[in-house]
């Protein structure tokens, strides 16, 4: 008999959150599971696998839309390593080009602490350098109140239309039974 699971037991064997793989299944990223008489999901070992997969690809800052084609690439018997080389190897040099952003975040932020006084007094070189001129010339009038993003559509990297994974996810199942 298969092995099935109930959505928190592959919660806990694949280190991924019962809302992240219903998440995950929204936007298409993992098909539907299939589902007991009263609606509770099941998943096998094939679905965990696939889990894992994400939560690695995540760990390593991989994109949903880049976790997507990997999953095609896996699930596509005529690939070439060279195919999935590139798409490790693009992420790499991405990751690379935010390490040295950061590094350059950190170099400047370091340099605005070490110009703060840190005292008693209102004077702030860290917020006169950020706003490039003396505080009291153009001080904002109000705090800013910051609203959520409410789209949860899922796009490629750069914009770009909505993608249906999961009519992408059946065609890639579809060419492998």
């Amino acid at each position: 008999m298969p092995l099935s699971m109930n959505i928190g037991e592959a919660a806990t064997a694949t280190g991924v959150s019962a809302k992240m793989i219903r998440h995950y299944e929204k936007i298409g990223l993992l098909p539907e599971a299939d589902r007991t008489e009263s609606g509770y999901r099941l998943y096998g070992e094939r679905e965990l696998s696939l889990l894992r997969f994400v939560h690695q690809s995540r760990r390593m800052g991989f994109s949903m839309v880049q976790i997507g084609n990997l999953i095609g690439l896996w699930g596509d018997s005529h690939r070439t390593s060279r195919e999935v080389k590139a798409m490790a190897q693009l992420h790499l040099d991405d990751l690379d080009q935010k390490r040295r952003e950061i590094e350059q975040m950190m170099t400047r932020l370091s340099e605005l602490v070490e110009s703060c006084h840190g005292d008693d007094t209102p004077h702030c070189a860290i917020l006169e350098r950020l706003a490039q001129q003396r505080l009291d010339t153009h001080q904002p009038k109000h705090t800013p109140r910051i609203k959520k993003s409410t789209s949860k559509t899922v796009r490629p990297e750069g914009g770009g239309s909505q993608i249906d994974l999961m009519a992408w996810m059946r065609c890639i199942q579809s060419r492998n039974n």
